[in-house]
């Protein structure tokens, strides 16, 4: 299951990170970003240990889906060396997202 992530840990635990991470933004009254829920808890047991996966509620934390520019979601963001490296929005299959990860990690 994605760790829940406040705008106040987004700099140590996304920025500053050793290894990719993945940040799913959502919201709990949004019906797509509920039904992706499953397909991100199956990326995050798939990547364990090499993908960190976070989700963050727009609602609660502006900051951050304001920083970097979420405007609809689910909106998905990779980060590599603390830097955006990737950006999708909307419902995708686990099997995209598990490409663009593996673009990531080679």
């Amino acid at each position: 299951m994605a760790t829940p992530l406040s705008d106040a840990e987004f700099q140590a635990k996304v920025i500053k990170s050793p290894i990719p991470v993945l940040v799913d933004f959502w919201a709990p009254w949004c019906g797509p970003c509920k039904a992706m829920m499953p397909v991100i808890d199956e990326i995050t047991s798939k990547y364990e240990g090499k993908v960190a996966v976070y989700k963050v509620n727009v609602d609660e934390n502006q900051e951050s889906a304001g920083k970097y520019g979420v405007m609809s979601i689910p909106n998905f963001l990779i980060f590599k060396g603390g830097e955006v490296v990737e950006t999708f929005v909307g419902m995708q299959p686990k099997d995209v997202i598990a490409g663009k990860l593996d673009a990531v990690l080679s």
